[in-house]
């Protein structure tokens, strides 16, 4: 659907409740939306990843595109966090903040992208796709390096320096997520039907990328350790050789990743994470955390949950990295509970083009007991370019919480009855990524284990038996108390896929007494990365 068609969609709705309907809460966000889309817009420089218009005060000078030095880093910043609005009121000023609003939303390049500036020349350099260097096979256990400095030079130190001078000097609340788009996404998901967004899915259509140069990984990699320079260095990791005695497949193996990453509305709105300061979880810095942790393990296939920075940062970036995206958001997301969030959060999946063709793709709603729910799912075939052979891939998140055991058994029931039939009962090899907040005692879990799909753990091989989940894929402290669970897990096909190799765990001594999140890691769970191949056909 086109921005034309889309304000007149949106502009009668949001008239209408405004008038009407909405309560004052969602009035005034509504009326902040409409503000913020009258302020200057800001210019297209080069680099998808966004700074914020300056807060009122002294004006810094702007420069024209050509002037930004080719050098410097791109720092992904938020927009302003709260906005007032000039005149108007009662129904009649509240119609015409919607309209305004609207307009905004059909103005801006994507229906829940952030106007956002782009403060790098990196992209306008040809560069070639995201592609990972062959290196030698891996070693069996072989130990994590030591932690090794962020190295980047003086001149990317200077200018990383100059960019969080700008940020510092943005007016910011506890919770800085969120423009007027997404404040109004925000207002239109909470006051209309909850199935308005099933009903037009092409509004989760990302913008068209084509247009857009690639980035070469490696400088935007020493961009983020610019950025991160003040931050003590992330832990190595090291890869445990599983491959079996036996004849193993010729062809590249397919590296997949699952990480559940942690919203950033609920890291600084909702999760209390006691022991982690504030300062650790700032998304100027963070996502460049998270970047780089993509990044140094480069994955073919990125399953990610809790993405709520899809259009404003992972698809940009990614998508200039050889990869290509699909986002499927919560009906209704937490995310939107928290004040100038960045919209809904939910499930993405990104594989690489130049290793991938797209077969089919599907986005599934859980349900449980016949009732819909909160929690998604995606499923896409691919066919591996090198060898023409087809798998599934699969994402998704499951509801959290003790207490909600059957309700979670329940959707995992769901989302294997419709693998089943997107796998044409298990024809199709199948690899399944989840943050299934479920230990592997629970029903949901045995299930998986059980299934006629014929799955098996990936990271039970890391243990001495074959048969144990590690001990935990995720740690850390609220006000409720420490926690300490194995949540998360990549599924495969054993009759059809095996395991060459796994990205072993951080230890208790790495993760520290603060636990997670923090200033060496940006998210509450680890990351899993597993080595991928065929079996060869009988």
């Amino acid at each position: 659907m086109d921005p034309p068609s889309l304000s007149r969609l949106v502009a009668p709705a949001l008239s209408a409740l405004c008038a009407r309907r909405l309560p004052p809460s969602s009035r005034r966000l509504a009326a902040a939306s409409a503000f913020a889309s009258q302020q200057p817009q800001h210019q297209p420089l080069g680099l998808g990843l966004a700074c914020p218009a300056p807060s009122p005060g002294p004006r810094r000078e702007e420069k024209e595109p050509g002037s930004l030095p080719s050098d410097a880093p791109e720092i992904l910043l938020g927009s302003p966090a709260s906005a007032r609005p000039a005149g108007g009121s009662g129904a009649r000023g509240a119609a015409a903040a919607a309209a305004a609003a609207a307009a905004a939303a059909a103005s801006a390049p994507g229906m829940y992208q952030s106007p956002r500036r782009l403060c790098s020349a990196l992209l306008q350099r040809d560069a070639p796709g995201l592609r990972r260097p062959p290196g030698p096979p891996p070693r069996r256990r072989s130990p994590a390096p030591a932690a090794a400095p962020r190295l980047a030079s003086p001149r990317l130190l200077a200018v990383a320096s100059a960019a969080r001078g700008v940020a510092r000097s943005c007016s910011r609340t506890a919770c800085p997520m969120g423009s007027g788009t997404s404040r109004l996404y925000s207002a239109l998901t909470k006051t209309l039907d909850g199935s308005s967004a099933s009903q037009h899915p092409e509004y989760l259509v990302a913008p068209d990328p084509e247009h857009l140069e690639p980035i070469d990984p490696k400088e935007l990699l020493e961009e983020c350790r610019a950025v991160l320079h003040t931050r003590p260095p992330r832990f190595q990791r090291g890869f445990v050789d599983l491959r079996a005695d036996g004849p193993s497949s010729s062809h590249t193996p397919i590296r997949v990743m699952q990480w559940n990453i942690l919203a950033q509305a609920l890291g600084e709105g909702k999760d209390n994470f006691v022991q982690c300061p504030l300062e650790a979880l700032k998304w100027e810095e963070r996502k460049c955390l998270i970047l780089e942790e993509i990044l140094a393990y480069q994955p073919d296939i990125l399953c990610l949950q809790e993405v709520d920075h899809y259009f404003d940062t992972f698809h940009p970036l990614l998508s200039r990295l050889g990869y290509q995206g699909t986002f499927f958001p919560k009906p209704w997301s937490p995310c939107l509970d928290v004040e100038h969030n960045n919209g809904p959060d939910g499930c993405a999946l990104f594989f690489l083009q130049n290793r991938f063709k797209l077969v089919n793709s599907a986005n599934i709603r859980l349900t449980a007991m016949t009732l819909k729910t909160n929690q998604v799912a995606i499923a896409q075939t691919l066919e591996c370019k090198e060898s023409s052979r087809q798998f599934c891939i699969a994402v998704t998140h499951l509801k959290a919480r003790t207490g909600w055991e059957r309700f979670r058994s329940a959707q995992g029931c769901d989302l294997l009855q419709n693998l089943q039939s997107i796998t044409q009962g298990a024809k199709i090899p199948l690899i399944v990524c989840g943050d299934f907040n479920a230990e592997p005692t629970e029903e949901v879990y045995r299930h998986f284990a059980s299934s006629s799909l014929n799955l098996n753990s990936a990271y039970k091989l890391l243990s001495a038996d074959g048969q144990s989940e590690p001990p935990y894929t995720t740690w850390k402290i609220r006000t409720s108390g420490e926690c300490r669970h194995t949540l998360d897990y990549i599924w495969y096909s054993k009759h059809a896929l095996s395991v060459r190799s796994a990205l072993d765990l951080l230890t208790e001594e790495q993760i520290g007494p603060n636990r997670l999140p923090s200033f060496n890691y940006p998210s509450d769970h680890l990351s899993l990365v597993c080595d991928f191949s065929f079996n060869e056909e009988r």
